[in-house]
């Protein structure tokens, strides 16, 4: 019987995607590659260098969905399969080195490779970026996906001679060429793991500083946030000197750059020396109070030692990346803000781990398939106390010794708790077994040594037990002691968990003679401005928080509508953070309240509804959906901008505009809106809306 030769390449993949490719060592990549903002697609070549350990006839690269025009070896054709997802290479090797391999393709990416702004009519808005978290990279360049596969590379990059490229290393050169394009040239010293490759292309500017220990810097911005460049990098060099001087391993890179951009997926993502972030951190200095990229910063740093430098196997050991950045942040945040600020982070994410593990849904560090909160969070936890129970010297030492040990290499869990044994002389196998294996968390420990490490947090739970389940009775056991407690955190937290049941007289006091987080936890903790206090809470708008002017802008014009006006006039230059939550809701108020500025109301509308359109990012529009629904706003342009978002690359955002799609058309009214506006869609909009309307 003769088999199919479809049905034998199928097999044969299958065969090889179960194998480690053990006997090719592939040492550096020089991909060469046009970006081709015209046509959405990636354009070039890559040629790799690699080494046969022992003999083989076939190796493999992956590549996801390519046209495939040559593949060389040494020089010379070579037989080749591919099936949209490897290209399998058929040679008869011998063991041997600095062999050649080439291949020139082409790609429009589906994902990975995202391309924003071309289509709109905003100058300067244009960027192209990357985002290949743990085996994406494969989308946009032929390469690996096994992470335990380290490669050098050095990436050729031709863009429109407009935008700058950033990349991975140092840029060697770069130069103006044909057709209006220029040549980006970046070096790599170091091999890495193919998921760390990344670019950003856009309009984009930068200040440059070094380290202390002589490390370049570069932070960028679009032009026109030149002014939000300090309070955004706040603290950078102080963050990496910390982490150098705390981890007690030089940084393992040439140079470290950080680039926003638009609806990025994630907050940021660890690029080796090239981090990319989300630029809804991008702020002014009064967003800083309450979002800042501190933490985001240090986490994303900190990840070029664990996670760049030293490399899970897999997702089994996952804690070896995310559970140590994050812990590694915190202890940045703690040398910046103090401990206080430590320790009631820490105590945050206690609580949501235990209200986690107390629905039944805990979850081992060990779990390949384990969420953030787990990986992160718990992760961190986990070495915290194990940084405990072996103690700083023996903790830090055993720190230095992972990573000096498997430097460029790729490591178990194993590996590390192995570092750890040695250097304290301890069995740790129980301490494994507790945190790395259970799926509990252990909450009634963790809280007992955050009362001996912090004394606000112990006063914190005493007053918790004394007040008991009379949380109506609080207000007795706190106002006489209430100026002697001298954490800020305390008392925020105290109002938090019990200022609904203050009395209008406290509250009155509170907001006198609290900080601005103490004032912001008063409002946010109010379902109802007692009329006592609307004198205290109206100067609440004029805070130096974006937090707190949005709670008491929406409290204030609900609970008294007498004054609705004014507060409106008091708000209306106001934009909040990135995301513009403030102006977004004052456009809303001010659409719904009665005789307020009548012939301003269609341009009111028409600012608001602008905000729903894809050249915004993702975070404005889903507010601006939500707040158009709330009022029966919609209009044939918002619901075309909700079908479109329906089919964006941030997938929680898309969730929530077919969530809301999915209600709009419950109503008869809406159905048949969503019918007119048919004609406008393009053809992907047109397939999703007849597979929702099941058409």
């Amino acid at each position: 019987m003769k088999l199919n030769p479809t049905l034998i390449f199928f097999l044969f993949v299958q065969l090889l995607s179960a194998q480690v490719q053990d006997k090719v060592d592939f040492i550096h990549a020089k991909p060469f590659f046009y970006v081709d903002v015209d046509s959405l697609k990636i354009k070039g070549s890559v040629e790799y260098t690699f080494d046969v350990t022992s003999q083989l006839d076939t190796f493999f690269l992956d590549a996801q969905n390519m046209k495939i025009f040559k593949v060389e070896l040494n020089g010379k054709k070579v037989d080749h399969l591919y099936n949209t997802k490897k290209l399998i290479i058929h040679k008869k090797l011998k063991p041997s080195t600095k062999n050649k391999l080439f291949i020139q393709y082409e790609t429009q990416p589906k994902q990975t490779v995202y391309f924003l702004g071309w289509d709109d009519d905003i100058p300067g808005n244009d960027q192209v970026w990357t985002q290949g978290q743990g085996k994406y990279t494969s989308h946009w360049l032929p390469s690996l996906d096994d992470m335990t596969e380290k490669v050098e590379f050095d990436l050729i990059i031709v863009a429109p001679e407009q935008y700058n490229v950033i990349s991975n290393g140092k840029l060697d050169r770069s130069f103006k060429s044909i057709q209006n394009t220029k040549h980006w040239f970046f070096d790599m010293k170091k091999p890495m793991s193919s998921y760390l490759v990344g670019f950003a292309i856009g309009n984009f500017d930068k200040q440059e500083l070094k380290s202390s220990s002589g490390v370049p810097i570069e932070l960028y911005y679009e032009p026109k946030d030149n002014l939000k460049v300090e309070p955004t990098y706040r603290h950078t060099q102080h963050i990496f000197d910390f982490l150098e001087k705390e981890i007690g391993v030089a940084y393992p890179w040439q140079n470290y750059k950080q680039v926003p951009v638009q609806d990025f997926l994630y907050a940021g993502m660890e690029n080796t020396t090239c981090t990319i972030f989300s630029n809804q951190y991008v702020i002014d200095s009064t967003a800083f109070v309450d979002k800042n990229y501190v933490n985001v910063n240090a986490h994303e740093l900190a990840h070029q030692w664990f996670g760049n430098l030293v490399t899970e196997t897999s997702s089994e050991h996952h804690w070896l990346h995310e559970g140590f950045a994050t812990y590694y942040a915190y202890l940045a945040e703690k040398d910046l803000f103090g401990e206080d600020h430590f320790y009631w982070h820490l105590l945050g994410t206690a609580e949501a781990l235990k209200s986690f593990s107390e629905d039944d849904q805990g979850e081992a560090l060990r779990n390949p398939g384990a969420g953030s909160l787990t990986f992160y969070e718990k992760g961190a936890w986990a070495l915290a106390m194990l940084h405990e129970r072996v103690g700083d010297s023996n903790f830090k030492q055993g720190i230095r010794n992972y990573l000096q040990k498997y430097a460029y290499q790729n490591v178990t869990i194993p590996d590390f708790m192995q570092e750890m044994e040695s250097v304290s002389g301890m069995d740790l196998s129980n301490f494994e077994q507790e945190w790395l294996e259970d799926p509990n968390f252990r909450y009634a420990e963790v809280q007992s040594f955050l009362m001996q490490k912090n004394t606000s947090i112990k006063r914190f739970f005493e007053l918790k037990e004394k007040i008991g389940e009379q949380a109506e009775t609080a207000e007795n056991h706190l106002k006489d002691i209430w100026d002697s407690l001298e954490s800020s955190q305390l008392k925020q937290h105290l109002v938090l968990e019990y200022g609904s049941h203050f009395s209008p007289q406290f509250l009155s006091t509170i907001l006198q003679r609290g900080d601005l987080k103490v004032r912001q936890a008063v409002i946010v903790s109010l379902e109802k401005i007692p009329a006592e206090l609307q004198q205290e809470t109206e100067s609440l708008l004029l805070d130096q928080s974006y937090t707190t002017i949005e709670s008491a802008l929406y409290k204030l014009w609900g609970d008294f509508p007498d004054n609705r006006e004014k507060y409106l006039d008091e708000t209306e230059e106001l934009e909040g953070f990135p995301n513009k939550n403030l102006r977004v809701l004052w456009l809303t108020l001010a659409l719904v309240t009665p005789g307020y500025n009548t012939g301003m109301k269609p341009s009111y509308f028409e600012e608001l509804n602008g905000y729903s359109g894809p050249e915004h990012h993702f975070e404005t529009r889903l507010l601006v959906f939500q707040y158009l629904s709330s009022i029966g706003g919609y209009n044939d342009e918002t619901l075309k901008n909700l079908v479109e978002a329906c089919g964006h690359h941030v997938w929680h955002f898309k969730k929530s505009a077919r969530d809301i799609l999915k209600e709009f058309l419950k109503n008869k009214d809406g159905l048949a809106k969503v019918k007119a506006i048919y004609p406008l869609l393009n053809q992907q909009e047109k397939q999703y809306l007849d597979k929702t309307l099941g058409e």
